[in-house]
């Protein structure tokens, strides 16, 4: 028997201010797209936004549905809008934020188990790392310099071959 380990790293920032100009704008317009969640259900509203390689700016947030497997969250809708206004362009930095209807928005969230599926197979069909920036509307901030990380072992075009 042999005996692996995965392990992957990311910085912690204090709070938005450490970060750099460009990442501090992407943060706080992830906060502000919050506001367009659809979520009458969860009261959990997200917001993603993302700067492209080309330059553009694309964002994302939650839907929900009363048919709850019909949602569709932020960072999908994103991905979704990004591939089909600039097909086969990087993303090359996402910031996701969120705010509770019931609590605070104090500390990072991480993309859910299908959005991580989701970020690792756009990461390689565009053959680019997507560089998340993760925080509340307060708080301490991740940046993970790339969202397949999240997704040890993960199920890839490689395993349909």
């Amino acid at each position: 028997m042999k005996k692996d380990e995965y392990k992957f790293s990311f910085d912690i920032y204090d709070s938005i201010e450490e970060l750099t100009e460009e990442d501090a704008w992407l943060l706080n317009e992830a906060r502000e797209v919050t506001e367009n969640a659809y979520a009458p259900y969860s009261g959990f509203h997200v917001g993603a936004v993302a700067k492209l390689a080309n330059g553009e700016i694309v964002a994302g947030s939650n839907q929900e549905n009363a048919s709850f497997p019909v949602g569709l969250c932020a960072e999908r809708v994103l991905l979704a809008s990004a591939s089909s206004l600039y097909p086969n362009v990087p993303i090359e930095s996402m910031a996701i934020s969120y705010q509770a209807d019931t609590g605070g928005s104090d500390h990072p969230i991480s993309p859910c188990g299908i959005c991580r599926q989701s970020l690792q197979e756009y990461e390689g069909r565009v053959k680019h790392p997507i560089r998340l920036i993760l925080g509340g509307m307060e708080g301490k901030v991740y940046i993970i310099p790339k969202a397949s990380s999240l997704l040890p072992l993960a199920f890839t075009s490689e395993e349909l071959k």
